[in-house]
């Protein structure tokens, strides 16, 4: 079931709000309870096959948990981890990547063997993560123990953030299980959150959206302005897309009382391809960050073992995007970058063209993590530099839909922190207040209306 949906809007979350917030039972144990049976039907609406594999991962943390707790002061209070580690990952390895992995066996054995498809479920690698994170929390007293099986199922399979992030760490939310305060303002900062990230992908990812599909659906007869207008499409495209699905998780928890922590931070700002992972998926770059980067000794270790430390989270950040070797190839793209500018430090001394460097760069990976494989990427990159012999306007490019580049004009400036400058300057005056209002409305109305009149609809990290 998808946020930008009719059935969401008008079906799924109206009720979800009218029993959560009924006058006649109010306490914390049916609220939870509620949230919970909500959230598995919420999955199970688009993936009543793979209900039941969530809620074993579910269980089978839960109990790792308890026995994290229970075996802290034994010689065996790292063999829940181990277990977690082995069976979190052994679920993804199954389900996300066996077939990548005996496809790429054939081809190097020169033998060959039926492998039957596997349909990647829904959300499996944000989930896993969650829970991989309830047991790790637990484990360095970041958060309590659950011994109530309900709490920890509702903080995995929560609906706003279950199918595509953020990515929520149990330390962040631990508390707000039992203790969330629910309030006016709180619920209407909420709305209006997903107000805005409802418009976001339905106004300017899914028009962005058409463009970019254009463009790399003919790479060879590409012009170089072509290519360069379907990347940068697909550059707002993404950014808009997955932004706007954060709004909109991060506004529903606020309408039930939880907090989530913030997935972007303007990233196409940044001045460094370090400052863009700063600012962009946040919660993924971070769970990297905490859980496997700072405790393998992060950089506080020598050269080499930093360079080791840095190579294994850039190639689990690209392989946890996809089965695919153009996601390996952009973690390394990205691992190559972030090292040389650790080692020389050269994003400072480039002053104010730092900003075009990161652009530049981010640019030329969106190509990579875009292309169906890495053929279709050398392609593409190759189209951008004129490869294809078409000059820079000439044939395909009246053939695109260029009516939709006003989208991408809007998401450009969208990308900045214009508007928030002004909601900052202003947010206590009447005046703006009420213009941001309207606004809001407005935008919400238009995005609805978009939302039922239109059935192009995707969510790329869906595919995550």
């Amino acid at each position: 079931m998808l946020f930008s949906s009719t059935t969401f809007l008008f079906f799924f979350l109206p009720i979800v709000l009218i029993i959560y917030y009924n006058p006649f039972v109010q306490n914390r144990i049916f609220q939870n309870v509620f949230l919970l049976l909500a959230s598995v039907i919420f999955y199970a609406w688009g993936e009543p096959v793979y209900v039941m594999l969530m809620l074993l991962s579910v269980s089978v943390n839960y109990l790792l948990g308890i026995f994290v707790e229970n075996f802290r002061d034994t010689p065996y209070r790292k063999m829940p981890i181990v277990i977690a580690t082995i069976f979190n990952i052994g679920i993804l390895f199954l389900f996300k990547y066996l077939g990548f992995f005996c496809q790429n066996l054939m081809l190097i054995s020169g033998k060959s063997w039926e492998v039957h498809t596997i349909v990647l479920p829904l959300g499996i690698s944000f989930y896993t993560f969650q829970a991989m994170s309830y047991v790790l929390d637990v484990y360095w007293k970041r958060g309590e123990v659950q011994r109530n099986p309900l709490n920890v199922g509702l903080y995995i399979t929560f609906f706003p953030q279950l199918i595509a992030g953020p990515i929520v760490r149990y330390e962040t939310i631990a508390w707000e299980l039992e203790n969330r305060r629910e309030d006016v303002e709180g619920f209407a900062q909420g709305m209006m959150r997903f107000a805005w990230g409802l418009a976001k992908k339905v106004l300017i990812a899914n028009n962005a959206a058409i463009l970019a599909d254009a463009c790399f659906a003919n790479v060879a007869s590409l012009s170089a302005g072509a290519a360069w207008i379907g990347a940068v499409s697909y550059m707002i495209q993404i950014y808009f897309d997955f932004s706007g699905y954060s709004d909109m998780a991060i506004g529903l928890g606020r309408m039930f009382g939880f907090h989530f922590l913030e997935n972007f931070n303007y990233p196409y700002m940044a001045v460094s391809i370090r400052d863009f992972w700063r600012r962009w998926h946040i919660s993924l770059s971070g769970w990297f960050r905490d859980y496997i980067y700072i405790p393998l000794g992060g950089s506080r270790v020598n050269k080499r073992r930093m360079i080791f430390n840095l190579f294994l989270v850039w190639a689990l950040t690209g392989i946890w995007h996809g089965a695919s070797w153009n996601f390996v190839l952009w973690g390394m793209f990205y691992f190559v970058l972030i090292l040389v500018e650790r080692l020389t430090g050269f994003p400072e001394k480039l002053g104010k063209f730092g900003h075009l460097y990161a652009l530049f760069f981010v640019l030329i990976g969106w190509v990579l993590f875009r292309a169906e494989n890495v053929e279709q990427a050398v392609l593409y990159l190759g189209a951008m530099a004129g490869g294809n012999g078409l000059g820079i306007w000439r044939d395909n490019f009246e053939s695109l839909p260029l009516g939709n580049l006003i989208f991408v004009a809007i998401g450009v400036l969208g990308s900045t922190p214009l508007l928030s400058k002004l909601e900052m300057k202003n947010r206590d005056k009447i005046w703006w207040n009420i213009v941001y209002g309207v606004m809001t409305v407005a935008i919400f109305v238009l995005a609805v209306s978009a939302v039922v009149n239109t059935s192009y609809n995707p969510f790329i990290y869906f595919n995550f």
